[in-house]
């Protein structure tokens, strides 16, 4: 678990006396290093921001204002609709939609259009995007979403997103995609296996084939859909594998976001450590025997495959959850040396596995610095919106 000491976590203390618990804080010294440290690492691609992974727009706003990011990766296209009329400009949704109420809003409307790229993934999805638009679909621009993960005989290794891989396969798509009369404005590579997953002995030997292997095939996808498509982008990484691809010329930009925040799932990691930046405060409630106390609430489980990598973690040194009841919804046992000494209404700070997932339990969120309370904005959730 990525280390925060006690004086930090007494900042925070500090900084939110008086307000009641649950609540969750950016520390934005720990922010802003995380920024700088995701720049310096993109090596001098410009990063375009997971909106998903941070679900706040004041943070959003003030990330798209730093030097080296640019462009939204959005993860709904009713998100895309909100944040372009929020001024925002450049979201390319990056997951496939057919929420059709957004998506004609998109093609019916000039800035919309403009601003908001949709992502395909096959011609499957390209007749059914055609079918669902009519004539409207004219002119809405899209990036096809191609495979990344490692085929080993009939194992796959790494997330099941696209079905297209090949440099044939993403042709045939942009060549549907143009014929029904889209703009093929880009290309999206996200190489789950190494940006999300923490390194281990197997891992970094999956990790090593997968980098080899995407560096020769995208550059092979990148040419033969540029011979025929004035592409705007060629997005690719994440948080964990940005300097892995910062050097490949078929990339013109890196995507991150969830190493703005720095959730546990990224305390693994052998090139890089960012700094624990969002955490967030539950109160002691009970104290039901020796070496253990149970907080209200706290059972903020990150989504992924079930088990201990997705359970949020004390931050204190020694401090665990109870192995049989782990993180409850409305109550969370805590146990570990030095629990004792805490009473009713004293404070656990927690981090949560994932980054953005959190805020769908909180309405603000909290920014401190220094002990002090700097601002208190508003999350997705405490703007009223829920995009999934």
């Amino acid at each position: 678990m990525g280390s925060v000491p006690e004086d930090v976590t007494a900042r925070w203390d500090a900084a939110t006396r008086g307000l009641p618990t649950p609540l969750v804080v950016l520390d934005l010294d720990g922010y802003e290093a995380n920024a700088a440290d995701l720049v310096r690492r993109a090596g001098g691609r410009p990063v375009r921001v997971a909106s998903k992974s941070l679900r706040c727009r004041w943070v959003l706003a003030d990330v798209l204002a730093r030097p080296g990011f640019a462009g939204v990766m959005g993860y709904a296209v009713a998100e895309a609709v909100w944040l372009v009329r929020g001024g925002v400009r450049d979201v390319y949704v990056a997951y496939p939609s057919v929420d059709v109420v957004s998506l004609r809003e998109v093609a019916g409307n000039d800035e919309l259009r403009r601003e908001v790229t949709l992502t395909v993934d096959s011609v499957e999805h390209v007749r059914w995007l055609r079918d669902a638009l009519g004539d409207a679909v004219r002119g809405v621009g899209v990036a096809v979403d191609v495979d990344c993960s490692v085929r080993v005989g009939r194992l796959h290794l790494g997330v099941r997103r696209s079905p297209t891989r090949t440099p044939a396969e993403a042709l045939a798509v942009a060549r549907a995609a143009s014929g029904v009369g889209l703009e093929v404005r880009g290309l999206m590579f996200y190489d789950a296996q190494v940006a999300g997953l923490p390194d281990s002995a197997a891992v970094r030997v999956l990790k090593r084939r997968s980098v080899h292997e995407l560096l020769e095939r995208r550059a092979a996808v990148v040419d033969a859909v540029r011979a025929e498509c004035d592409l705007r982008f060629v997005n690719g990484g994440g948080t964990g594998s940005l300097h892995t691809f910062a050097a490949d010329t078929a990339v013109t930009e890196l995507a991150a976001g969830s190493g703005l925040y720095a959730s546990t799932l990224f305390d693994g990691y052998d090139d890089f450590t960012p700094r624990p930046a969002m955490a967030y405060a539950v109160s002691v409630v009970r104290r039901p025997g020796r070496g253990l106390v149970t907080t209200f609430g706290g059972g903020y489980v990150a989504s992924g495959e079930p088990g201990w990598s997705r359970v949020p973690s004390p931050v204190r040194a020694g401090w665990s959850l109870v192995r049989t009841e782990a993180a409850g919804e409305v109550q969370t046992p805590v146990e570990g040396q030095g629990v004792d000494a805490l009473g009713f209404g004293d404070r656990v700070w927690m981090r949560g596995a994932k980054a953005g997932e959190l805020l769908e339990r909180f309405d603000v969120l909290h920014l401190v610095r220094d002990g002090e309370l700097v601002d208190s904005v508003p999350t997705y959730r405490g703007e009223g919106r829920n995009h999934g």
